[in-house]
């Protein structure tokens, strides 16, 4: 029944449809957050049976936390900050190995109100993606709202990988 993986079908919410994607496929999720502070974390685990695909994730707030646990050069983070296409990709890359997971998704940006700069305003967010078949990232613009900014992350990244198993689904 595919209506199961459609956002919004009965009381189904985005967690929720990419848990059943998840455990329909047998495929398991990793997740490291920077600029979401663990807040994706709570959204994926949310959903009850959530252990069933949801391995865990690291909160790498801090560059160096980024460096030793998810393996980010630390040359790329000072040649391309912490807030960055390379980073993010990094990142779960990183997390994808390290838990050994189907999907990695990770977020790192500005969540706010201050630590903007002209190129890199309050607001801006990678989103990275790793999975079987390839590994990217998206850039995002949401604004000055710090908490607002957490939460539209989350909602993007998973919905960010919700597309990308759509995109593989045989």
């Amino acid at each position: 029944m595919v209506a199961k993986y459609i956002v919004g079908y009965g009381a189904d919410t985005p967690e929720m449809v990419i848990g059943n994607l998840l455990r329909d496929r047998k495929e398991t999720l990793a997740i490291a957050e920077s600029c979401t502070g663990g807040y994706l974390s709570h959204q994926v685990t949310s959903v009850p049976g959530s252990s069933d695909y949801y391995i865990g994730s690291t909160i790498s707030y801090a560059d160096d936390v980024k460096s030793r646990f998810l393996d980010v050069d630390q040359e790329v983070i000072r040649e391309k900050g912490a807030v960055s296409e390379e980073v993010a990709i990094a990142m779960a890359l990183g997390v994808r190995k390290k838990l050994g997971t189907t999907w990695a998704l990770s977020t790192t940006g500005v969540a706010g109100p201050g630590g903007g700069t002209s190129t890199k305003p309050v607001g801006t967010v990678w989103i990275g993606l790793a999975g079987p078949n390839r590994v990217i990232a998206r850039k995002f613009l949401f604004g000055n709202n710090r908490f607002r900014n957490i939460q539209i992350s989350a909602l993007y990244a998973i919905d960010l990988l919700r597309k990308e198993i759509f995109n593989h689904i045989d």
